[in-house]
């Protein structure tokens, strides 16, 4: 204000000599003093006759015992004073529609405790389940392996989940060592990789890589860095710069050399990557390597048409068998199995379900082998069978590329329990033998030496 004050002074003979102006003609240059607010009031009074009464203080009520931080605690307080006061029934109305809103705050927060508490305590149960789980893996299955693996008393407890502790341990012993990888192999193989990455990035160029075979394409620094950066991207810790980064580079290049007939595929660096989290990194590359050479794995990875046809055949079987309305619904748009399964198997689920819940799906897979990807891949299927009855093609596939992320392992392994793989008294293993034996008769009589 004394800033102001100041500059008008000094400035008021300026004022004066200069001329004012209006849109239309001359006006007196006016002056511009500053005016306290009491003279406002009262040349404001005296103008218009009437005198100013301060509002009435607030007669809203005090010491509420709750009151919700919203508008809505508005409707008790009165009107302005240039508004006509509520009557006896609209504040009645208004203080019971306030009791009622107030009441259903306090219903909503007593509804949400006991939904947090009740997480709590299941919480704390499969807590408490997993470490005494713990004690029996260690302590009673894992010293006589071989001799109870098949009880059912741990095939029974297999199946609620292994505990975190013991996942990589049991996970190395039921996959197996079939192809007798050793740690010291696997560092020969690692080196083979580095020497073949540095010499390909020396010397690459537009000839080479046209020149390259389809293995060595696939398997180039390129392609692997690439698929790295899109492997659990939420998770930061395989991104370029994460702690296990160059660990799931030198697993995926080791494997590359070790199988060049098989080379790098799309989707390997996700079952490296679960693998790496759970496992030691030689144990996680033996593991890995003897997990791909699996029947199942080994026909996908290596895309062998006519070994992926029987597998879709054989799901197709249990699909009808399980679920025959949605079984229809598919059939009538020409939805075949290849478009959603193909994807959840080149991957074990890894990157299709919550990786805690994708865990659990491997646990029970490395007890019943692959017979375990097609019942879950069932099991998804009824557990959003409602839904898919009332989609059509596009919405069907876009739905089971990208499944919900609120999926929980109760809701969908009560699901993959209900699912039977038995087809007339024939189970996955036997349907799909004959299958192949059908299939090989049908090659015998389309044979040209037959025919001749």
């Amino acid at each position: 204000r004394n800033f102001f004050t100041k500059r008008t002074k000094e400035l008021k003979p300026a004022v004066q000599s200069a001329p004012g102006w209006k849109l239309f003609g001359k006006v007196p240059p006016r002056e511009n003093l500053p005016k306290d607010s009491k003279i406002i009031q009262q040349e404001y009074e005296a103008r218009t006759g009437r005198m100013y009464k301060p509002p009435p203080p607030s007669t809203r009520r005090k010491n509420i015992a709750f009151e919700p931080l919203s508008t809505t605690a508005l409707i008790l307080e009165d009107r302005p004073a240039n508004l006509p006061a509520k009557s006896v029934e609209e504040a009645l109305r208004h203080r019971q529609e306030y009791d009622e809103m107030v009441a259903e705050a306090k219903k909503r927060e007593i509804k949400e405790a006991h939904k947090r508490k009740k997480i709590m305590r299941e919480r704390f149960k499969q807590e408490e389940n997993i470490a005494s789980a713990m004690v029996i893996w260690v302590n009673e299955i894992l010293p006589n392996w071989e001799g109870m693996r098949a009880t059912r008393r741990v095939r029974e407890l297999w199946w609620q989940g292994l505990p975190p502790s013991v996942r990589g341990k049991v996970w190395s012993l039921a996959v197996g060592n079939e192809l007798n990888i050793t740690p010291e192999l696997y560092e020969i193989f690692l080196s083979r990789a580095k020497e073949r990455w540095k010499s390909f990035s020396e010397t690459s160029s537009e000839n080479d890589i046209e020149g390259a075979s389809v293995a060595d394409r696939e398997a180039s620094l390129e392609l692997i860095k690439l698929d790295i950066s899109r492997t659990f991207p939420s998770l930061y810790i395989f991104q370029k710069g994460g702690p296990y980064h160059d660990l799931l580079h030198s697993v995926l290049g080791a494997y590359t050399c070790y199988r060049p007939d098989v080379g790098y595929v799309q989707g390997m660096s996700f079952i490296a990557a679960v693998l790496i989290l759970n496992l030691e990194e030689a144990d996680a590359f033996i593991a890995f390597a003897n997990l791909l050479n699996k029947p199942c794995q080994l026909a996908f990875f290596r895309v062998d048409h006519g070994m992926m046809l029987k597998y879709f055949a054989a799901f197709e079987v249990f699909f009808e068998e399980n679920l025959p309305r949605l079984f229809l619904h598919f059939k009538s748009y020409s939805l075949t199995p290849d478009i959603y399964l193909i994807d959840w198997i080149f991957t074990l689920y890894s990157k299709s379900l919550p990786l805690d819940l994708a865990c659990r799906v491997w646990d029970v897979f490395c007890r019943d082998g692959e017979e375990f990807l097609f019942r879950t891949g069932l099991g998804i299927l009824r557990l959003y069978e409602d839904i898919l009855l009332q989609m059509d093609f596009i919405h069907i596939a876009q739905f089971l590329t990208k499944l919900p992320e609120d999926i929980t392992s109760e809701k969908l392994f009560s699901c993959i329990a209900a699912i039977q793989m038995q087809n007339s008294n024939k189970k996955w293993a036997q349907v799909f033998a004959s299958l192949m034996k059908d299939n090989k008769e049908g090659d015998k009589n389309h044979s040209p030496a037959l025919k001749s």
